[in-house]
C-alpha cells in the first residue's frame, strides 16, 4: 500500500475543491472558496506544494496551468482514516467503533445502519474466500 502524506488544512481545502471540480486553473479553484477568498498567489502556492507532494499534476497552456488531482478523494480518505485509527485507537478499528458507540453522538438508528453495513461486508468477505 502506498503511503499518502497528510495534508495541511489549507492543502486539504484546495484538494476538496479539485476533487469536486475534477480539474481547474487557480482562478477556477478560487471561485469555489467562501468569502473571504484567499489571495490568488496563496492558492497558486498551495497548488504547487500539492504538486511537489504528488497530489496533483498539471497541463501547461503557455504560462497558465490546469491542475488535475493524482490522488483520489477515496485514496486519501482511506489513508487518512488508517492514520487516525493508528494514532488515536492503537491501530484498532474495534476500539474506534467502541469509542464512537459509547459517545452519545451516535443514535440507535445510526448504530443499526452501521451494524447492517458490517453484516453485509462480513457476508461478502466470507463468500469471497
Amino acid at each position: 500500500m502506498q503511503v499518502i502524506r497528510e495534508l495541511t488544512r489549507a492543502e486539504e481545502q484546495v484538494m476538496q475543491i479539485l476533487w469536486k471540480i475534477k480539474k481547474g486553473f487557480v482562478k477556477d479553484i478560487l471561485e469555489h472558496f467562501d468569502e473571504p477568498k484567499p489571495a490568488y498567489n496563496t492558492v497558486s502556492t498551495i497548488v504547487r506544494i500539492l504538486q511537489d507532494k504528488g497530489f496533483v499534476t498539471h497541463k501547461a497552456y503557455g504560462r497558465t496551468h490546469e491542475y488535475i488531482p493524482l490522488v483520489s478523494k477515496s485514496e486519501y480518505s482511506k489513508s487518512h482514516l488508517r492514520s487516525f485509527v493508528k494514532d488515536y485507537f492503537s491501530n484498532s478499528f474495534e476500539k474506534m467503533v467502541s469509542f464512537f458507540a459509547k459517545e452519545k453522538g451516535i443514535s440507535v438508528k445510526e448504530m443499526e445502519e452501521i451494524m447492517k453495513i458490517m453484516e453485509n461486508e462480513v457476508k461478502k468477505q466470507k463468500l469471497s474466500k
